[in-house]
């Protein structure tokens, strides 16, 4: 990693300005950590929007339509809505969540760093040491990225699960919602489609056995010490993907940043997930749907700073030898071409230093 880059724990009071460089698509400037809620302006009365995926996975032609356009229309006001009707077991989730404990907590930080994440292809994948997760500032934040690699999902006589787990009886655990969660991007990526106005099956090749990032997330209870610094559990960030699939957090934190430049708190309902558009959307749609802003901060309540919280969410991803290109029909491109793999380790080498960054030539 290059430690003259200036993404060197820049503390937090960071500014996303600071880093524009990186970034590939259009983005807000804002405070990258988590500040009082007196410096940041709220809009307490916003509401995510709630689709009924079932409508576009069982319903008629005209189900499908209302279903396109109540989820675009989220999509394009603020890069986020609430998938409910989905078809996962919501014991999965809240199952998970005893899993990700388990293996952030029964694993030695010694076996857990042997597995220290690396960059394969076009995403790091591996494990993040608390207060790692990035070079800009120290998240409270405990992660672990899983490729599809990770994974028995292609019967591949020679997958072995203790190559990439340190408690290789989880791989079938996590395999279990990463394969639902994966099913679910075809039908959405076409419903996204429908709304932009493009053939709604551009994408389906591509997605089919999908590339994917699934993230395990777990968030210490927070400590006096750590609550007075001024960091956030997670910072300002968006994600670099096509979108992202996050089950209903059950400890508060999640927030999101409004077009109007108002922070949004997410509260979504059990068993629901949480959905939201990555930098690979907001590329290819020229703007039209954001790739927003969101972090995740210590809850408001005493109480529950004291929790452990954790999350599993689930990116779906481009391959890297792909290309990213402006869907036609969506008015003048405002983007070149670009392969995956440049456009995803352009915009990550903020967080991983600039020699993270790859440059391709196009397929």
């Amino acid at each position: 990693m290059d430690e003259s880059s200036d993404s060197q724990q820049a503390g937090t009071l960071a500014s996303s300005e600071e880093f524009s460089r990186y970034d590939q698509v259009g983005k807000p400037a804002y405070h990258l950590a988590e500040a009082a809620d007196g410096a940041d302006a709220f809009d307490e009365e916003f509401r995510l929007a709630t689709c009924d995926l079932s409508q576009y996975l069982h319903g008629n032609a005209a189900d499908k339509a209302a279903f396109s356009q109540q989820l675009g229309e989220a999509m394009s006001e603020i890069g986020f809505a609430i998938l409910e009707g989905h078809g996962i077991d919501p014991r999965l989730f809240e199952q998970s969540e005893d899993w990700v404990e388990e293996l952030f907590t029964q694993s030695s930080l010694e076996d857990k760093m042997r597995f220290r994440a690396a960059r394969h292809g076009a995403v790091s994948e591996g494990y993040f040491p608390v207060k790692e997760t990035s070079d800009i500032h120290p998240d409270l934040v405990e992660g672990w990225v899983f490729g599809r690699r990770a994974f028995d999902l292609d019967g591949d006589p020679g997958f072995d699960a203790a190559d990439f787990w340190t408690l290789p009886h989880l791989e079938p655990k996590f395999r279990q919602y990463t394969e639902a969660g994966a099913s679910l991007f075809i039908p959405l990526i076409q419903s996204i489609l429908e709304y932009l106005g493009c053939d709604p099956h551009t994408f389906d090749e591509r997605l089919h056995k999908p590339n994917f990032g699934q993230r395990l997330n777990y968030y210490p209870p927070v400590s006096s010490e750590d609550d007075a610094s001024g960091a956030g559990r997670l910072l300002g960030h968006e994600d670099i993907d096509i979108f992202t699939l996050l089950p209903a957090p059950t400890v508060e934190g999640l927030q999101a940043l409004h077009r109007n430049g108002k922070w949004v708190r997410i509260s979504a309902p059990p068993g629901s997930i949480v959905l939201n558009t990555g930098d690979y959307l907001q590329r290819v749609s020229n703007d039209l749907l954001p790739s927003t802003t969101h972090r995740v901060s210590p809850p408001r309540d005493p109480a529950q700073r004291k929790l452990k919280r954790t999350s599993i969410p689930l990116a779906a991803y481009f391959r890297p030898d792909e290309t990213l290109e402006v869907l036609p029909g969506l008015g003048t491109p405002k983007y070149e071409p670009i392969p995956v793999v440049t456009f995803h380790t352009r915009t990550t080498a903020k967080f991983y230093g600039d020699d993270y960054a790859v440059e391709a030539p196009l397929p």
